[in-house]
């Protein structure tokens, strides 16, 4: 039996709005304000993403180093792998490692506005 149910991740970011935004325009869902400082993204399928303002927000490295971690990284499962990094950059993403042009690894990695990295993983 389990000792807890997930319930969301948390993204630390300087604008909660704005990334709660860019997610939305990624997964789609439902973005809800509790207040200024945090917001929350129900995603189709009942998951959510919470985004809380932290002022002096520093976003994690790429690539990461003995000294750094990512913190944290979301992967996101796609059809088509040019399409979806088309949309994911017109939103805002920013390219971290594109090292699978051949398509022979299945994922790439990028950053949300806030610097949080991300990989899009062919389905």
């Amino acid at each position: 039996m389990p000792v807890a149910e997930y319930c969301l991740v948390a993204l630390d970011c300087p604008d909660p709005p704005a990334l709660a935004g860019f997610y939305a325009g990624l997964l789609g869902g439902e973005i809800k304000r509790y207040d200024d400082d945090w917001y929350d993204l129900y995603v189709p399928g009942g998951h959510r993403i919470a985004f809380q303002r932290v002022p002096h927000h520093r976003p994690p490295q790429w690539p990461r180093a003995d000294d750094n971690s990512q913190q944290l990284h979301l992967d996101f499962n796609v059809t088509d792998m040019a399409d979806a990094e088309t949309e994911a950059l017109a939103l805002g993403a920013m390219p971290l490692d594109l090292d699978d042009q051949d398509g022979k690894r299945g994922w790439r990695v990028y950053a949300d506005p806030a610097g949080h990295p991300f990989c899009l993983c062919k389905a």
